[in-house]
């Protein structure tokens, strides 16, 4: 008998394995990874360089395919959509957000935050209707008609979180999202992204800094492709001198 679908649960890994490469050559970049992530809950994914984090992160997002396991996005396998109703799942319920940003500059920030709605047939004065109430989320409402060389470092990721989750998309995928951006301007990013995710969304964040993981709910630490720990963050950042942004 089926167990019924948790609505909370919007993301999970099930035994997920990535191995490139074949034989004595090939390199084992996820073991066995099981994770879940639920609505209101930021967890950050930490580790040591190659350890697995971004390849976890593009598993869990659909832009990469595990070798085994299952990838479960709101209830539905990953690996049960063609090719088009892939894309389609990662414009409507994926969003990512990139130390690089991928802005378009020759897109306003409205624009910017539109096009994955556009691109998914929503007309275009809806679109700009919804991204706007995107932008004014993350408290950028004022950037709506500026281009990307116009923003500053940390506006122009406020945008990215912003088309991140426009329209339904729920699940938030950051890979060191504050890479790039100064330390205070850093931490400004990681409250938008928090106040995002205690409205109801649901978020993993890669990064390396603890002070930036203790924004989250939980902490998975991974190493060699394996997870080693996952736990309240408060418990697990402790040792580290780091605690919860009040």
């Amino acid at each position: 008998m089926t167990a019924p679908l948790d609505p909370e649960v919007l993301l999970e890994l099930r035994g997920v394995d990535r191995t490139h490469g074949e034989g004595p050559a090939a390199v084992h970049a996820l073991r066995g990874v099981d994770l879940t992530l639920r609505a209101g809950e930021l967890v950050a994914v930490m580790g040591p360089s190659g350890s697995g984090k971004s390849t976890l992160l593009n598993i869990a997002g659909g832009l990469d395919s595990p070798t085994s396991g299952e990838v479960v996005v709101e209830g539905r396998a990953l690996r049960s959509y063609g090719r088009s109703e892939l894309a389609r799942v990662r414009r409507r319920r994926l969003g990512f957000v990139f130390q690089d940003l991928n802005l378009i500059p020759t897109l306003t920030a409205a624009e910017n935050v539109a096009l994955p709605l556009e691109l998914d047939g929503v007309r275009a004065r809806e679109a700009r209707t919804e991204a706007l109430r995107s932008l004014d989320d993350v408290g950028t409402p004022h950037l709506a008609d500026r281009f990307p060389d116009e923003m500053s470092g940390g506006q122009q990721q406020r945008v990215a979180i912003a088309r991140a989750l426009v329209g339904p998309r729920r699940v938030l995928l950051a890979d060191e999202p504050t890479g790039a951006l100064d330390s205070e301007t850093g931490e400004e990013v990681l409250a938008v992204l928090r106040r995002r995710v205690d409205a109801g969304a649901g978020g993993l964040l890669v990064t390396h800094e603890p002070r930036h993981a203790a924004w989250a709910d939980r902490v998975v630490f991974l190493r060699d492709g394996l997870v080693v720990d996952d736990g309240a963050a408060r418990d697990r950042l402790a040792g580290l001198g780091e605690v919860a942004p009040a």
